[in-house]
């Protein structure tokens, strides 16, 4: 099985990158299932049904998102519908909006997959519940069900919406062998250290994002660097312009649901 997770969807000009990229590139690569980080994707802060619409007809599966999710209002009505391709960090209090995990099969297929979205705590202006017991509490109640990697699931990819390389290291490390993947995300800089882990899950600390290449992490630059030269609050404004498209395919073996091996994906700059 051939899964594809797409960085952080930046505002109009990474919708406009995935729309001309993912078509073709899932059919070069005979892609399975497509799963993107979301939580950006509109106007560059949060997330809306319209963009969610958009981003399906590109040929996004499945979404997640991070510490912007509730950034637009409207998208909490849609969270709590049953079937809705998106889902919030797991460690957010039990009774938010929507839910941090969920299980999905690829188009035309039967196999469950299991995505669960986690915020870290590193550096974070917010106060969530601690990922690791939150991703152990989440794999006991799956194996309660009688689900678990290589066992009646094909695969479970961790979405981990985090600071620092260290926290999201230490999660990986801490779910080797009982996850696929532990994809990072939050910092919109794809980093070079994707790998497989002693016990083989697939790991990268940040997979990156998808927008202006012309930016500060998808912003425009003047206002990013007058904050910094004047310690001042600034308007942060979305950059325009080509874009990059970052992303992580993974090779998932049917039996053991893990991966057989890990491509990190940088197509620039995409004219859009």
């Amino acid at each position: 099985m051939r899964i594809l997770f797409i960085g952080d969807v930046f505002g109009r000009p990474g919708r406009q990158a995935v729309t001309k990229v993912l078509p073709r590139l899932k059919e070069e690569e005979k892609i399975d299932l497509v799963i993107a980080n979301v939580e950006n994707i509109h106007h560059g802060k949060g997330v809306s049904d319209s963009k969610i619409q958009e981003m399906k007809a590109a040929g996004i599966d499945f979404f997640t998102s991070g510490n912007h999710i509730w950034k637009v209002p409207e998208i909490y009505n849609f969270l709590d519908t049953a079937d809705y391709p998106l889902i919030r960090p797991a460690n957010y209090p039990e009774k938010n909006p929507g839910r941090g995990q969920a299980l999905i099969s690829p188009p035309g297929s039967k196999e469950k997959i299991l995505v669960i979205n986690l915020l870290g705590r590193v550096y974070m202006p917010l106060h969530p519940e601690d990922p690791f017991r939150t991703a152990d509490r989440i794999l006991e109640e799956t194996a309660e069900k009688g689900l678990s990697l290589g066992q009646g699931l094909a695969a479970i990819i961790v979405d981990f919406h985090a600071e620092t390389t260290s926290e999201r290291a230490a999660l990986a490390n801490y779910l080797d062998g009982r996850v696929s993947a532990v994809i990072g995300t939050h910092t919109h800089v794809q980093t070079a250290d994707e790998r497989l882990l002693p016990h083989g899950t697939g790991f990268i600390t940040d997979v990156g994002m998808v927008g202006a290449i012309d930016s500060i992490i998808g912003l425009a630059k003047e206002e990013i660097i007058q904050g910094f030269l004047t310690q001042m609050p600034v308007r942060h404004r979305m950059a325009e312009g080509d874009a990059v498209f970052s992303a992580l395919l993974l090779d998932i073996d049917e039996q053991s649901g893990l991966p057989e091996k890990i491509n990190r994906i940088q197509i620039k700059p995409v004219s859009v």
